[in-house]
């Protein structure tokens, strides 16, 4: 018997860069491709993070093997927003309720439709990916089915807000991308008890373009690391590229910096930093596979699948040592190294730059890693398990909730919190 599982995600598509959405996405089409369950999206129809404009036709469509539900936001992202998160992100845990729902309202996106169609749903299992945003919050409080939450969680102000305290109680189960995941979560808030599962993400196979990665980013035969993903102060890309131009200050040379993906701040500007914006996918790999290293300094990462990319064409990485999932991956795999200032960031570079058997060598435990925890057919395996046991024990009665109305631009909307 088929059974249909509706995910929840702020937004969705190929072209969208956000770790949860990916990861969203990719579950989605490996189990319609794994047979025995439907599985449908539904999503806003923004693309932008910042604004929520709509970009997207609102209605169904067909992408990936999966049904796609997009639905209109009630508003684009308000300056209050940010003031708000300014000035709470300095003691969330202080914060009153009052303002942390606030703060919830104004992050958005902001989807009465998509709501609605949730509370209607004749799907056996809802998906809610990740935690942050109000189409979650909004999700679990009105699902019938029994509701699973992939928090998607790092350390950040965020998640000590009360507001998602309520999610996190009505939820009927977690899925972590890492142990450090779970671990934080469980510190932060009382969701131990709960089922739970560390799934993590698979890998694909690489798809290189066939061209070496020096003659993508027209650096030629010069070495150089390489980051993957949105170039983004959040990402920690200013603090990547600060360092390197102190590191290209101590030891000149030939050694460049290539930043790929889609670019949300201002550019660095450097002689030896190449901006690339979003490349193809046999672009990012040839580039990947080129890398004397690929180095991801975000502190705010719940899985990092770009370090797992890494390891399956045997390039060492380096990560940020402030990062609990991928200082996780690093450590139980032996496939990198790791900074937490510049000196130590100086030192791990010198080493890959300087000792191609130490390259090879990290590369190949990563590799082994990666090959071993994070296939596929595997991970589908244990998620499906999941799935089915969530749809046995069925829906928890959530605690009662109440509907506030929050007026967006005008207009009255209501939320549930």
């Amino acid at each position: 018997m088929t059974r249909k599982l509706t995910f929840v995600t702020p937004r969705y598509g190929p072209a969208i860069v956000g770790g949860a959405e990916t990861a969203a996405r990719m579950l989605a089409e490996r189990l319609v491709a794994a047979g025995g369950w439907e599985v449908e999206v539904l999503t806003s129809c923004a693309s932008d993070h910042l604004t929520w404009e709509n970009t997207f036709e609102a209605g169904s469509s067909l992408e990936g093997g999966v049904v796609v539900r997009r639905f209109p936001t009630a508003a684009r992202r308000l300056v209050e927003y940010f003031e708000l998160d300014g000035r709470l992100r300095g003691a969330p845990q202080a914060a009153t309720l009052a303002e942390a729902r606030r703060w919830v309202a104004l992050n958005g996106p902001q989807c009465p439709e998509l709501v609605d169609a949730v509370a209607s749903t004749n799907a056996d299992v809802v998906a809610c990916y990740p935690y942050l945003f109000a189409t979650t919050v909004d999700a679990v409080a009105v699902s019938p089915a029994p509701t699973l939450l992939h928090p998607a969680a790092h350390d950040e102000p965020a998640l000590y807000l009360r507001a998602f305290r309520t999610s996190f109680r009505d939820v009927d189960g977690f899925v972590y991308h890492t142990r450090a995941e779970r671990a934080l979560l469980e510190r932060v808030h009382p969701v131990a008890a709960r089922p739970q599962v560390v799934l993590g993400l698979g890998v694909d196979n690489p798809a290189p373009g066939g061209r070496p990665g020096g003659e993508v980013l027209g650096l030629g035969d010069r070495p150089y690391l390489c980051y993957l993903g949105r170039v983004d102060e959040h990402k920690g890309c200013g603090m990547l590229a600060a360092f390197f131009a102190q590191y290209k200050e101590r030891h000149p040379g030939d050694l460049a910096l290539a930043l790929v993906g889609p670019v949300s701040d201002r550019a660095p500007d450097h002689p030896d930093i190449v901006v690339t914006g979003t490349v193809s996918e046999g672009d990012k790999w040839d580039v990947l596979a080129g890398a004397t290293a690929m180095v991801n300094p975000s502190a705010y990462e719940s899985f990092s699948l770009v370090v797992l990319e890494a390891w399956t064409v045997g390039v060492p990485v380096v990560v940020n040592a402030a990062c609990d999932a991928t200082m996780e991956h690093v450590t139980r795999s032996g496939g990198g190294l790791w900074f937490g200032s510049y000196r130590a960031f100086e030192a791990a570079v010198d080493r890959l730059v300087a000792d191609a058997g130490l390259r090879r060598s990290l590369g190949a435990a990563g590799r082994c890693y990666a090959e071993a925890n994070y296939r596929w057919p595997v991970i589908i395996d244990r998620y499906t398990a999941f799935l089915d046991a969530a749809v046995e024990r069925g829906r928890r009665p959530p605690v009662a909730t109440k509907r506030l109305p929050v007026v967006v631009e005008g207009r009255p909307y209501a939320r549930t919190v």
